[in-house]
């Protein structure tokens, strides 16, 4: 008798932590997009480990660990040392959790990037022009890296409830050898899949021109399989038709056919313009926030 109170008081736990794991479940679905009881699991075991070694993981919310997980194939052992290494390197590289605009003056004043619009599934928009992008002989590869963080949190702000990715137009109009940054490339790269894995939802190159293709050889084998998957090559005669099958009319930019005005960016003088991450990409609030970046 006391073997069965037993199983039955363990079999009791087994069914409440389902109907807990279901009632959160369909929490997340209602609010996220989509959630199962396997990944919600995974979730609660790797927020355990990554307490233990870092007590500052618990301002993270349960979308950004799972995009880890799925980085990592829902592997916790991975993920978790995935995460890990992003917590470190924002302290050691964001070591006042934002990076301002002053920090990244020479970049700006190339005129390259621009973030309007949003696709049909509500995933914001970046215009990036290849072609305006030049080394930074002033500031060096550390700070375009800095740039890249700079742009990528502005754009995970943008990121509306119920959505996680964001999308990329990179135009290589008027590129040529003197905009070749393979240094800059690789740098990009590793920070884009390394520190925001699963934010890219797709990213559409434009006017491609044939040396491009020998950069892009050095590059491709360090871009990983899930990210090869979610870049098109758009060809000229198609672009804006493939375009518009993603993005509505009115916010795609009037340079490739759309209804939308790109905004130039603002003086790099607006250097009390900060963005403070909170929770690395879950949580961003801007301070004094002046239009910069095209919005």
């Amino acid at each position: 008798m006391e073997g069965k109170s037993v199983v039955d008081d363990q079999q009791k736990e087994c069914n409440n932590f389902a109907e807990t794991a279901k009632t959160v479940c369909v929490g997340m679905q209602n609010d996220h997009h989509g959630c199962n009881q396997e990944e919600l699991k995974k979730i609660m075991q790797m927020r355990g480990l990554l307490e233990q070694h870092d007590p500052t993981s618990k301002d993270y919310d349960d979308l950004t660990i799972r995009r880890f997980l799925r980085a990592r194939d829902m592997d916790i052992d991975k993920a978790c040392a995935m995460f890990l290494k992003h917590l470190k390197w924002r302290k050691t590289f964001i070591p006042n959790g934002s990076i301002s605009v002053s920090e990244v003056q020479n970049e700006i004043a190339q005129n390259k990037m621009f973030m309007q619009g949003s696709d049909k599934l509500g995933r914001p928009i970046t215009v990036v022009f290849g072609g305006k992008h030049f080394c930074n002989k002033k500031g060096g590869v550390e700070e375009f890296k800095r740039f890249v963080v700079f742009g990528l949190d502005k754009l995970c702000s943008r990121i509306p409830t119920g959505q996680e990715k964001f999308v990329v137009i990179g135009d290589l109009q008027g590129w040529g050898y003197s905009c070749s940054d393979i240094r800059g490339y690789l740098a990009a790269l590793s920070i884009l899949q390394d520190y925001y894995p699963e934010r890219l939802g797709k990213m559409f190159i434009l006017h491609v021109p044939y040396v491009f293709m020998a950069a892009w050889k050095m590059v491709y084998p360090f871009i990983d399989e899930k990210t090869k998957e979610k870049i098109v090559f758009v060809e000229n005669k198609q672009l804006k038709s493939t375009l518009l099958k993603d993005i509505d009319e009115n916010q795609l930019p009037e340079i490739y056919g759309g209804n939308l005005k790109l905004t130039s960016t603002p003086p790099c003088h607006h250097n009390t313009t900060i963005v403070t991450v909170a929770a690395a990409t879950t949580i961003v609030t801007l301070v004094n926030p002046t239009q910069f970046l095209g919005i």
